[in-house]
């Protein structure tokens, strides 16, 4: 059954809130350019309109924390065949970008569409979006496909959930509808499949390999220090839930390689406790007592409490760290798994070639992690 979206007002009575076509197709992919996370929160545009070798254009391009590419591109008036061709198209073009190919299409975007930006460098922009100190190495190791569209019927649908199920093509669609209540307007939005889902299915042909049994985890961002994770035993997530939903793949037990972004892994460790709101979480004291985390002055006290906003929240995971090194002595090594979730299970060789090498760089080759 196609998906579909309403409105009603409350008031005497339900009453259902028409909904209509957006006037022009440009101002949805403006609204979309000018505010990411009408998409999804962990990317950042670096291009619109973007020309490909074929001579078509990609409505945006955008990267995420990991390097990886997505492109997004807009319905219009094709059927679900041809939209669905023109995406994977899209992509076929989009994996053999480079990083330099990278680069031009965002000085391209600033000269056009931002020339009060000109000149600012796309290392510069990703650092300061996504709270890193540098750029991975290696960038569009993967890409994204998200198709936008402002109906979806039961042929795109049964496309876009094969492709993703069967074949392990990290694609997705999301549903846009504007409503109008007399002079004000409403833009509510749903996607065909969960976002954060694809934590729990990452790589090429995902359904059809074996995952090794150990757990990607992404830490990086404002306010959270790695020190602090490996003195207090803790890996964290927030900020909305894309971010947070992620941290509930893991339970007691669970074992977990920490990659900081643009920096390279830093620990492996054990699952000691699940997902608990940052005000809940105890930690030792110097006394040896237990107290919340959020007592001690803490960089991961700055940010967002439960008690606060939910919706927002930082959420902590309890960790016994088995092997960890400082900033400085990261491992990154060029064809290293790298994902914008916050915890992922990934199925992709990369990631078992990743992980067989870090056991080897941590000294644990043999061991079972």
């Amino acid at each position: 059954m196609p998906l579909e979206l309403g409105i009603w007002r409350i008031d005497q009575q339900l009453a259902a809130v028409p909904h209509q076509p957006m006037d022009k197709e440009h101002r949805l992919e403006s609204l979309i350019e000018k505010n990411i996370a009408l998409i999804a929160p962990h990317l950042m545009v670096i291009g619109r309109q973007v020309p490909t070798s074929f001579g078509k254009f990609v409505d945006l391009l955008a990267i995420d924390v990991a390097g990886n590419v997505a492109v997004i591109e807009l319905k219009r008036d094709q059927t679900p065949r041809e939209v669905v061709a023109q995406a994977l198209d899209y992509g076929s073009w989009v994996h053999t970008l480079q990083s330099e190919d990278i680069a031009a299409i965002w000085k391209q975007y600033l000269e056009k569409m931002h020339p009060d930006e000109k000149g600012v460098a796309l290392d510069q922009a990703f650092c300061k979006r996504f709270g890193v100190k540098a750029m991975p190495d290696e960038l569009n190791g993967e890409h994204e496909l998200i198709i936008v569209a402002g109906a979806l019927d039961e042929s795109t649908e049964r496309i876009v959930g094969y492709l993703a199920g069967y074949h392990g093509v990290n694609v997705n669609a999301v549903l846009f509808r504007v409503f109008k209540d007399e002079e004000r307007e409403y833009l509510t939005r749903a996607w065909l499949r969960d976002p954060s889902s694809s934590a729990d299915d990452v790589g090429e042909a995902s359904s059809k390999s074996a995952w090794n049994g150990e757990y990607y985890v992404s830490f990086s961002g404002e306010g959270r220090d790695w020190n602090e994770a490996v003195k207090y035993g803790f890996i964290s997530g927030g900020g909305g839930s894309w971010y947070s939903n992620t941290l509930l793949l893991l339970s007691p037990g669970d074992s977990i390689w920490v990659n900081i972004p643009g920096t390279g892994y830093v620990g492996v460790g054990t699952v000691t406790l699940a997902r608990t709101p940052i005000d809940k979480f105890m930690v030792r004291s110097s006394e040896g007592g237990e107290v919340p985390i959020t007592s001690l002055g803490l960089q991961i006290s700055n940010r967002t409490h439960f008690s606060v906003d939910p919706e927002s929240a930082e959420y902590l995971v309890g960790v016994n760290w088995r092997k960890w090194v400082t900033i400085e002595k990261a491992v990154k090594e060029r064809g290293f798994f790298g994902n914008q979730n916050t915890v992922a299970r990934p199925k992709s060789q990369k990631w078992r070639h990743t992980v067989e090498r870090l056991k080897e760089r941590f000294g644990l080759s043999g061991a079972s992690a």
